[in-house]
């Protein structure tokens, strides 16, 4: 097999697990955000904020992870948010599955084209395990180096609640039509290019790609990257007085120029946004 068509063929097969909810644990540890069919309801949420539906044996854990989450000024202000809202309803649980990372779903539009509610799933051990870099350049700087024994526990569980809260966050700010839409034809894009050969400059697919605001891909990178921009800013709070974080700060620049060139500009920021007595640079 050449090696433009087993790259054809990796690219069908991410698609096809995009579509599907996948991506399990270990490669890249969450469930990509499943475009899931949700949108207008006659059953709308009534606004309860935040709902905690915790399984009473993962109770002590979770919330270990929740204070960690919670011990940052920009947890304490997301969590608010949501919590303080008469309109929608945030709910978040704990799954075995895809135990080490986690995924953020159900989420719902109301007639005036507002989220009202989402949920996230968090693993049962997001505590251990580092997605990879690829797509996953913040969760990831937090794993053992060479120079580097690796933060594990708590923090690295609050840095992936903060990843989740990165996507509700962004999806807020979603036309929940768009949504709906690639929703619908993300499966026809896919079942376009298997047929054609993956075929990727079909003039079929570059109109879908017009419609949906990007390829399947394409879409679901730019919701990851917005996800890990948030554990990011999670981090520079929580480690804004350890002397190691601009350096982890440099290990996340250093996957982001070669894995996520194209959105450098939201992590950017947020490292500039950094305070005495270790203000980071990106340079």
């Amino acid at each position: 097999m050449s090696l433009s068509r087993l790259l054809c063929l990796l690219l069908v097969i991410s698609l096809c697990w995009f579509v599907s909810g996948g991506f399990e644990a270990h490669a890249v540890l969450r469930k990509a955000d499943a475009p899931y069919p949700e949108g207008r309801s006659r059953a709308q949420p009534t606004g309860n904020g935040v709902k905690e539906e915790i399984p009473q044996k993962y109770e002590k854990r979770y919330q270990d992870w929740k204070n960690e989450f919670l011990a940052t000024e920009s947890g304490r202000r997301q969590w608010e948010v949501y919590a303080e809202d008469p309109k929608f309803t945030l709910t978040i649980t704990i799954s075995h599955d895809n135990r080490n990372g986690g995924g953020t779903s159900k989420y719902k539009w109301d007639d005036a084209g507002r989220l009202i509610a989402a949920t996230i799933t968090l693993g049962s051990r997001m505590d251990e395990g580092y997605p990879s870099p690829v797509y996953y350049p913040v969760m990831n700087s937090l794993a053992p180096g060479k120079f580097s024994p690796g933060i594990s526990g708590s923090i690295l569980a609050a840095t992936k609640i903060a990843h989740e809260f990165g996507h509700v966050n962004r999806m807020a700010k979603t036309d929940g039509v768009l949504y709906r839409q690639q929703t619908r034809l993300i499966p026809v894009y896919n079942s376009i290019l298997q047929s054609n050969g993956h075929k990727a400059n079909d003039s079929r697919l570059i109109a879908l790609a017009q419609q949906m605001g990007g390829t399947p891909m394409e879409i679901w990178a730019d919701r990851e990257y917005w996800g890990e921009a948030n554990a990011m800013l999670y981090l520079r709070d929580r480690m804004a007085r350890e002397s190691f974080q601009c350096s982890l700060f440099s290990r996340i620049k250093r996957y982001v120029e070669l894995y996520a060139k194209n959105y450098e500009e939201r992590f950017v920021q947020i490292a500039q946004s950094t305070s005495p007595p270790y203000r980071c640079t990106w340079q």
